[in-house]
């Protein structure tokens, strides 16, 4: 036999419920506000590579700004372009985009999450994580990228060691473990829960 069809049409709210259900629309500028700071990162991400490029071809004006960049206060700032500056600029330049990345998440994430469905189904560039992204699913996303964002930070004081306190070097390590512990227990809280709703829908 076949099933009847279902109603698609929405239930009609009462004015107070459909007042506070739209009430979600007003994170709406706070995420355009996050897409003005994406456009300011990637000006600063191009403003970087600009005077990488220009330190690596000898323009004395963007080695300055290279060498001011990457400055670490106590140290002895470098004559020349160097490796160790070459890796601080790159890592820097990752950093902005690992930052970047943290912003598309919480953007389109949050976006499709809190305020309205995107309709992105069967879209060649539909992210992966989208087609099952819920709050939960995004908190986890969003602590990956703090991680990798402080494995990141924790690298360039480590190529600097030798120019800092080993409680500033010990604190930061201090931090990004709390970050990493954090991170495991938000995906294994996680992972507890959809295992425990299964469990419930096979019941």
């Amino acid at each position: 036999m076949m099933e009847p069809p279902r109603n698609t049409q929405p239930n009609k709210l009462s004015p107070l419920p459909a007042f506070i259900f739209m009430s979600r629309w007003l994170q709406l500028p706070l995420y355009l506000g996050l897409i003005l700071a994406q456009c300011v990162y990637v000006f600063h991400f191009w403003v970087e590579l600009k005077d990488l490029i220009g330190a690596a071809l000898g323009n004395e004006a963007a080695l300055e700004h290279i060498f001011q960049a990457v400055a670490v206060p106590g140290a002895a700032v470098p004559s020349k372009l160097n490796e160790t500056t070459i890796m601080l600029v790159v890592l820097g330049l990752i950093d902005v985009v690992m930052i970047s990345n943290l912003l598309i998440m919480v953007i389109v994430g949050g976006y499709e999450t809190f305020v309205s469905r995107m309709h992105l189904e069967g879209h060649p560039d539909q992210p992966e994580w989208l087609s099952h992204v819920n709050a939960s699913v995004l908190k986890t996303k969003l602590a990956m990228a703090i991680v990798g964002i402080s494995s990141i930070h924790l690298l360039k004081t480590f190529i600097n060691a030798s120019s800092y306190k080993m409680d500033v070097i010990a604190a930061q390590t201090v931090i990004h473990v709390v970050f990493l512990l954090s991170t495991i227990a938000i995906a294994y809280t996680d992972n507890l829960m959809t295992r425990t709703q299964a469990l419930n829908k096979q019941h």
